[in-house]
């Protein structure tokens, strides 16, 4: 099978209700067909500096925005294949890069200890992959503190269509993140990001999308989201807990100030 490596489209999401999904799911099987490996987990590995750069500037909604992590499609050892991508967004346009790794390579990689080479066995060493390999260096260099930050899996059906690979619709359920065991080796588990009876739907296309899905959008009032499964561990999860240290520590600071102006007071 190739491995696409870069990507270049317009990516829209859409939160829909089951009775939506089973819609659109029977409509799109006229057009489209089932990605060939059925539903799968995704986990992905989201790395960001210590004090959450990455993903505050991304929360911001600026017109330029990165991510850098590592997804596998099963539970990773040290000789899985992961791949180690780079997602950016201008001005509406997702543009992907990735390059197929080594499970423990990988990771060790990111963290800046790999020693024999993060490819997989057997891997081209293209132009391209070489390509890849400067943009995560570059990435890596930029933000030196770089770490893992967050672990989402989630459950997909994916579809694409017949005339048009660069047209797909993914179904994500089941999405569960948390900031804690931080390795693709780990199990899937943690705070439930979605509803039961919910799914999170991405549209992507190179161009514009088919008649068929856009009346079905229109006639269910299907509107778009900018939900971001990162985005929600970092607020749901991550910032709550940022306030509460920092508020303690603020109200130390608090306390210590108005002591010292109490014994000034009393010397006075």
């Amino acid at each position: 099978m190739t491995v696409q490596k870069v990507f270049a489209r317009s990516e829209v999401k859409f939160l829909v209700s089951d009775k939506q999904r089973e819609l659109i799911e029977h409509e799109a099987l006229r057009w489209m067909r089932p990605d060939e490996f059925g539903r799968s987990t995704v986990r992905s590995l989201y790395y960001d500096t210590p004090d959450h750069l990455l993903i505050r500037r991304s929360l911001a909604a600026p017109v330029y925005k990165e991510k850098l992590r590592l997804r596998c499609y099963k539970q990773a050892d040290e000789n899985s294949t992961v791949y180690a991508e780079i997602k950016k967004k201008f001005d509406g346009v997702v543009y992907k890069r990735r390059c197929r790794m080594r499970g423990a390579a990988a990771e060790a990689y990111l963290s800046g200890g790999w020693q024999d080479g993060p490819y997989t066995s057997g891997q081209e060493n293209s132009a391209l992959d070489a390509q890849v390999m400067k943009e995560l260096d570059f990435m890596l260099s930029r933000y030196k503190t770089l770490a893992p930050a967050a672990f989402v899996s989630c459950e997909r059906e994916a579809f694409y269509a017949v005339d048009d690979h660069e047209f797909r619709i993914t179904f994500d359920d089941n999405i569960l993140g948390r900031d804690t065991d931080l390795s693709l080796s780990d199990g899937v588990g943690g705070l439930k990001l979605l509803p039961d009876g919910q799914s999170l739907m991405e549209i992507k296309a190179g161009g514009a999308f088919p008649l068929w899905i856009c009346g079905i959008l229109s006639e269910e009032k299907i509107h778009k989201t900018s939900f971001s499964k990162y985005g929600n561990i970092y607020r749901r999860i991550i910032e709550p807990r940022q306030k509460i240290i920092f508020g303690a520590k603020n109200a130390d600071r608090t306390l210590f100030r108005s002591t010292n102006q109490n014994n000034i007071s009393l010397k006075a």
